[in-house]
């Protein structure tokens, strides 16, 4: 059973920049997280998320986090929105799809998802962008696991933690 989450922030911090995680990745990071996505059953996202990123084609079905009901993805036929809360999403989704699940969602969902223990790994791409919004206590995000290792391509680092 595994549970990843993916976060790409600038080195300020920011999640986003003209309201998408777009502005702010790398090359590099954009290779490394098409690829993870390949890899897994499920991805999970919330609604802002489906809102500003581009989720018209996914290698594997997409959750839709959210409150409301109109599904921001209604073009992509492998997508769904469910109206629950982003824990209740990945233990319905392990049921559905498989044990192999990627949380896309931005830094709240994210964070509330490592607090209640449903995050088994986490993801984190740090890039040289500056100047975003949407910030992140990155730092205080990797506090919450015991092992951490950092590898650097180009101009991206790479964390990945785990418990």
């Amino acid at each position: 059973m595994s549970t990843v989450a993916t976060l790409v922030v600038g080195q300020d911090g920011s999640a986003t920049k003209n309201a998408s995680s777009t502005d702010i990745s790398s090359k590099a990071d954009r290779e490394i997280f098409l690829n993870r996505r390949r890899h897994v059953d499920v991805i999970i996202i919330g609604g802002n998320t489906a809102r500003n990123e581009s989720y018209r084609r996914s290698p594997v079905p997409v959750i839709v986090c959210s409150r409301s009901s109109i599904n921001p993805l209604e073009e992509n036929p492998i997508a769904q929105l469910w109206n629950c809360s982003p824990g209740e999403a990945v233990d319905k989704a392990r049921k559905l799809f498989g044990e192999n699940v990627l949380i896309e969602g931005g830094p709240k969902m994210i964070m509330d998802l490592v607090k209640s223990g449903k995050i088994d790994q986490l993801e984190l791409s740090i890039t040289q962008v500056t100047g975003g919004e949407n910030i992140v206590d990155w730092q205080l995000l990797l506090s919450h696991f015991k092992h951490i290792e950092m590898k650097q391509f180009d101009d991206t680092q790479f964390y990945s933690a785990s418990n």
